[in-house]
């Protein structure tokens, strides 16, 4: 085997790879998905601490105790817990509030969760891959994304600047006939 086919075939591959981590990350927000990274293990064992889960908006008024729910606690924590009650509020029964609890917790959540604060349920996790993307989301990691995409553009193209243009003269001969005809 060629050292450009060896290249070729490993370029391919990385690709490949790249693809299905964009897909996994960014690409199922084009069906309403929003991936979050579990940091704590609150909720383990259905959702291990550094996996990846996909979470899908939700109408706040069919949910359900013993159904999982992604909520804001606050402006900038996110949260993944289990709804172990619905509360409607005693003065507007349409505002629905919730009280949750982490599978691996001992006691309920402190507050209540405003049906506002719902970011959706579950729909399901791929362990470990929250590390790779909680990674590439601060730096360093963004800088070595950035440099991977890189490193493989330069793989895509490399083994046609290997080749040295010997498939140009080729593609002129095939357009000088093709014109002859």
């Amino acid at each position: 085997m060629t050292a450009k086919k060896l290249l070729q075939i490993i370029s391919t591959i990385l690709v490949a790879l790249v693809v299905l981590l964009a897909v996994a990350l960014v690409g199922v927000r084009l069906a309403g998905i929003r991936t979050f990274t579990v940091l704590s293990g609150s909720m383990e064992p259905t959702y291990h601490v550094g996996s990846l889960i996909y979470v899908k908006k939700v109408d706040p008024t069919t949910i359900q105790p013993g159904q999982v729910i992604t909520f804001m606690l606050d402006e900038n924590t996110v949260a993944t817990h289990r709804v172990v009650e619905v509360v409607p509020d005693e003065d507007d029964p349409s505002t629905l509030r919730f009280r949750t609890k982490g599978d691996a917790n001992d006691a309920e959540d402190g507050s209540l969760v405003h049906y506002k604060n719902v970011i959706g349920t579950p729909v399901f996790a791929i362990p470990k891959l929250g590390y790779a993307a909680n990674y590439i989301q601060h730096p360093p990691g963004l800088y070595v994304a950035i440099s991977a995409g890189a490193v493989l553009l330069l793989l895509t193209f490399l083994p046609d600047l290997l080749s040295g243009g010997s498939d140009k003269g080729q593609g002129k001969r095939i357009r000088q006939d093709s014109q002859k005809a």
